[in-house]
């Protein structure tokens, strides 16, 4: 083929009259509809992300193929830039998701496929393009998040159809431009048609037109072939291979195509010794001058991959990965359904939640690893299901806890109270997991509709109130009461309250000294909080602070705290006060993501040094998460925070399992140090805890000495610090400086 032009250009542009018809023809042809506009017009940015490094990419595989790039390398020869091709490219990748479909995009596209044949460039080497645009498009489809699933198939379809109206308008100008030279080129156009024909049989669509007067076909792409390789079943491609439960939906929606209504319909096609797959089908039709409909164009694309995926994304939406039981979103909706039900019953029925919690499950994971913890969550699911009904629903929530409907019950209490010992009872005989043979037991919460509440959120939160009572009551299940339930409307009261304090200022540090008894001397302060309630008048922190971390308001308070400790630390530094302050953090804390930025910001903001703050944490915020809270501690220690544990002897943990923990102090509880003068045994805990916590290279504070006897019996036992009335009760910021000034204790040195 000759690679200059035969035609001066201006022989060849498209009349407008010309370009409109056809421009109408194709988008009759390709159905399309304003809503394919509209969504390529909502997604446009999405699809443009990664527009311009594919436009380089466009011309890097261009200039790949010799014969391309030959013309590449003749048009740069001519002083033209391949950057200025790139961002033509791109602006092409722009208009072409527009979603225009006006005669003059329509004009400008056969111009483009004038200048294609002009300049020598074969329609493989488009064909090829377009491919480059089909991959590039449906790959930013399914990776990028912006674009909502359920959109994506209709985003795929109306792709489809402007990528077909792209290429073929530009084939159009490029065969008008052809056909103008087919006197002297005829059996070289006969060739291109030939590639062209052959390159639309490796496309995955089907694009087919019927006659529906005559019942012919006027066009069948040769891909149907090979969808249904032994007939093309007229009027409708590829009837006579689709499965027969679907078949009469199909020519359902024929109907509708012929009675002039545009139909998009699914069904299955089994082709003899092949796996069966979904395709879907337009039906377009196309009407005369008189509005009758005379042909029905269609498009028919296999959906088999998009169909998996919208069942993969509902199975992820309504089941847990680990167990294949129901997860929360799916229990809701049962639980939601059964309460209707019962509301519409003539006679009373109950619904019966039934929400279960294993006890120590969390010693499994981090004794034998989360392996071992998530099969055996799996064979506990599996006995819970083989003693219940099939009506019955059983769902995984969340770590080790399940939930149990009984959807249609007489009587609530009895059928639940049954069935609860049911449950019970699989947990008599070990888990036998791979070698470890594993005992576990359970608290279960129970709450009946309509005794216990009206709805889903209110029974699930009162189950949940009854479990609570029945892990720490001890006792195997509990049914909802009322006169237990700490989510009362004054405890709710307390919670707005506690919001409003913060922002009224009404919260307040005292300041509890420490002292270094080897050098008589106070080393630093544990921060404590009081609240000057406006009402009644100051709580102590054990009257709020447990409401607080329920309800989450502890991290703003936390933090308030942090603030205005190490605020406070920094004057005294500034006074020739030496102090370390010591703030407690609970559990909670520890779950958000950024404590330890906050940390450090409000050091910063105060100006305090990160070796003025100690932090103290209670064993159970180890418990709560001990992968994290390790983390934490970690990262804590090598800022040069001092670490602490408060309250020693309370908690689950040992002097075993904290010398892994990266710690300085050890706080022992005061129920410990202020009886051990009376009794030997809480005496005999004081000096063993002593002495193995010095082995471990820890110090230790003993907290809550009120008399020089316990101080002096603490002194013997070799303890290092000290922090209770004896020394002085907690006090606001200036009386603490005053009594400072005029005690005995001396200021400073080393904790």
């Amino acid at each position: 083929m000759s690679n200059k032009p035969q035609h001066p250009a201006s022989d060849l542009r498209p009349r407008p009259d010309s370009a409109k018809r056809l421009n109408d023809a194709f988008n009759r042809f390709l159905g399309i509809a304003e809503n394919d506009s509209r969504i390529l017009h909502r997604y446009h940015s999405a699809l443009m992300d990664g527009g311009e490094e594919f436009a380089g990419v466009f011309y890097s595989y261009l200039q790949s193929y010799p014969a391309t790039a030959t013309i590449l390398e003749r048009y740069q020869q001519r002083g033209g830039q391949i950057s200025e091709l790139v961002q033509n490219q791109l602006k092409h990748l722009w208009n072409l998701l527009s979603g225009s479909t006006s005669d003059s995009s329509a004009t400008k596209l056969e111009e483009i496929g004038l200048r294609h044949q002009q300049f020598g460039i074969e329609p493989v080497w488009v064909m090829g393009a377009y491919l480059l645009y089909w991959d590039h498009l449906y790959e930013r489809i399914r990776s990028n998040p912006a674009i909502d699933t359920m959109d994506i198939p209709a985003l795929e379809n109306a792709i489809t159809k402007f990528l077909f109206r792209d290429m073929g308008l530009m084939l159009q100008g490029y065969w008008d431009a052809a056909l103008h030279a087919v006197q002297s080129e005829h059996q070289q156009v006969e060739q291109l048609q030939a590639q062209v024909t052959s390159l639309l049989s490796n496309l995955p669509q089907v694009l087919w037109s019927v006659d529906v007067i005559n019942n012919r076909p006027l066009y069948v792409s040769p891909t149907t072939r090979k969808i249904c390789p032994l007939d093309v079943e007229m009027p409708i491609p590829c009837l006579g291979w689709t499965v027969p439960e679907d078949r009469e939906t199909v020519e359902r929606a024929w109907q509708q195509a012929l009675a002039g209504e545009q139909v998009d319909v699914e069904s299955r096609v089994r082709v003899p010794g092949e796996v069966e797959r979904w395709f879907r089908r337009v039906f377009q039709p196309y009407r005369d001058a008189t509005g009758r409909v005379v042909r029905i164009d269609g498009l028919m694309e296999d959906a088999t991959d998009a169909k998996l995926t919208i069942e993969r994304l509902h199975q992820l939406a309504t089941t847990d990965s680990l167990t294949g039981l129901h997860n929360r979103a799916l229990f809701r909706d049962r639980f939601e359904q059964a309460i209707a039900w019962a509301r519409r019953s003539e006679v009373r029925r109950d619904v019966v939640l039934m929400l279960m919690d294993l006890d120590h499950f969390k010693e499994i994971n981090d004794t034998l690893g989360h392996t071992v913890g998530d099969g055996v969550l799996r064979l506990v699911a599996d006995r819970i299901k083989s003693v219940l009904r099939d009506t019955d629903t059983l769902a995984r929530l969340g770590g080790d806890e399940f939930a149990v409907l009984l959807p249609d019950t007489t009587d609530g209490r009895a059928a639940a109270d049954m069935l609860a010992r049911e449950l019970l009872a699989c947990f008599q005989k070990p888990f036998r997991y791979d070698d470890h043979e594993l005992y576990l037991a359970a608290g279960i919460g129970i709450a009946v509709f309509p005794e216990h509440g009206e709805d889903v959120d209110t029974l699930m939160s009162r189950a949940d109130v009854a479990m609570y009572g029945a892990k720490h009551k001890d006792m195997p299940y509990v049914f909802y009461d009322a006169g237990s339930d700490p989510h009362t409307p004054q405890r709710l009261q307390l919670v707005a309250e506690m919001r409003r304090a913060l922002d009224n200022g009404e919260f307040v540090l005292h300041f509890q000294p420490q002292v270094d008894l080897r050098h008589r001397s106070v080393t630093g302060v544990e921060a404590l909080i009081r609240w000057n309630h406006p009402q009644h008048g100051q709580l102590l922190p054990q009257q709020f602070l447990s409401t607080a971390e329920r309800t989450g308001l502890i991290n703003p308070i936390s933090d308030w705290v942090l603030s205005e400790a190490t605020r406070q630390c920094r004057i005294w530094q500034q006074n020739g006060l030496p102090l370390r302050v010591a703030v407690n953090l609970a559990s909670r804390n520890f779950q958000q993501a950024d404590l330890i930025g906050k940390i450090e910001n409000a050091m910063r903001c105060s100006g305090t040094a990160l070796s003025c703050l100690e932090i103290e944490i209670t064993e159970n915020v180890l418990l709560s998460d001990i992968e994290r809270s390790t983390e934490v501690l970690q990262r804590l220690h090598d800022m040069g925070v001092t670490l602490s544990i408060d309250d020693y002897g309370t908690g689950y943990s040992s002097l075993a399992y904290l010398k892994k923990l990266p710690l300085h102090n050890l706080k022992i509880d005061k129920s410990f140090v202020q009886d051990m003068a009376r009794d030997e045994n809480d005496a005999v805990i004081v000096r063993s805890t002593i002495d193995l916590a010095h082995n471990l290279g820890y110090r230790v504070v003993a907290e809550g000495v009120e008399d020089e006897e316990a101080r002096d019996l603490l002194e013997i036992l070799g303890c290092d610090s000290i922090q209770g009335y004896f020394v002085s009760v907690p006090q606001e910021a200036g009386q603490f400086e005053a009594w400072l000034r005029d005690s005995n204790w001396s200021i400073g040195g080393v904790i």
